[in-house]
């Protein structure tokens, strides 16, 4: 199985070319391999680029467990530069199709060659029977999150995937991996939950960790950080377009007019090699 390895940020992912390759071992199997960052190539995620009939092509996202993601702003940033470097499209404005929905990557030029990534990455969904969240009401702002040692105050955002976006005085004195499981598994999120840890620094830039779903402690989420805007803005602490700082570099987030979120960032391709699964 031939396979291209790209990183957005840190959040790095095997992709495997399926108009290319043929793929007979089983996906979730196949996913808990690869990634495996001892005895495999190493990874977050394993992503498949398959074709499809109305869109450019459809994007699927196994995480490092073997379990299946609805959507991720890195892996498709990615996919976008990938797609347009070897020849699989021809133009900078794609369709792609997701569990999330159809998302429409835009390839950022600048003398010929891909600079950046802008994803119309849809709109937040807040409704907590969507997101989903066990909670009552149209929204769950800053509603309490009782922990086995702690009471904390969480946001919860659909980008497609769900998101519970805790608000933290300083990000780097966060246990994210004591943290990140318990309300990851948490019995408020019946299909569990992707967290985020915010630190708010103005209200033009924010800093972020994540634990993702089905991961754990990842160096960036796309998702996330589009999450972190919407709620940023719903709990009043910054403007609607917003830096969002992780680990390695920066992404440039907008909850713009048309209810639509944004997202700005850089794609990074590290090598390409043959796989045999075993």
């Amino acid at each position: 199985m031939n396979f291209i390895k790209m990183h957005g940020l840190g959040n790095d992912f095997v992709i495997v070319d399926c108009f290319r390759e043929k793929i007979t071992a089983d996906p979730p199997e196949l996913a808990r391999q690869v990634c495996d960052r001892h005895l495999g190539v190493g990874a977050d995620g394993l992503v498949f680029i398959w074709p499809h009939a109305e869109a450019d092509f459809r994007m699927q996202i196994i995480n490092s467990d073997g379990s299946e993601a609805e959507m991720c702003g890195n892996a498709i940033r990615c996919m976008a530069r990938y797609a347009y470097e070897t020849g699989l499209v021809s133009k900078t404005e794609l369709e792609v199709e997701t569990l999330a929905g159809r998302r429409h990557p835009e390839l950022i030029i600048s003398d010929g060659e891909v600079k950046a990534v802008k994803v119309d990455m849809g709109e937040p969904v807040l409704d907590p029977a969507q997101v989903p969240v066990q909670l009552g009401g149209d929204r769950v702002v800053n509603e309490p999150l009782a922990l086995a040692r702690q009471l904390l105050q969480m946001t919860c955002v659909s980008m497609g995937n769900p998101h519970c976006l805790l608000f933290v005085p300083n990000v780097a004195a966060v246990p994210l991996t004591q943290i990140g499981p318990e309300v990851e598994n948490h019995p408020l999120f019946p299909r569990k939950t992707n967290v985020e840890f915010i630190q708010v620094l103005n209200r033009n830039e924010v800093k972020m960790r994540v634990w993702e779903r089905g991961a754990g402690e990842t160096l960036a989420c796309g998702t996330g950080a589009c999450a972190t805007v919407v709620g940023c803005v719903l709990t009043g602490r910054t403007n609607q377009k917003i830096t969002v700082h992780l680990t390695l570099g920066s992404l440039e987030v907008e909850w713009a007019q048309d209810n639509h979120v944004y997202m700005t960032g850089p794609t990074t391709e590290v090598f390409r090699g043959t796989y045999a699964p075993r």
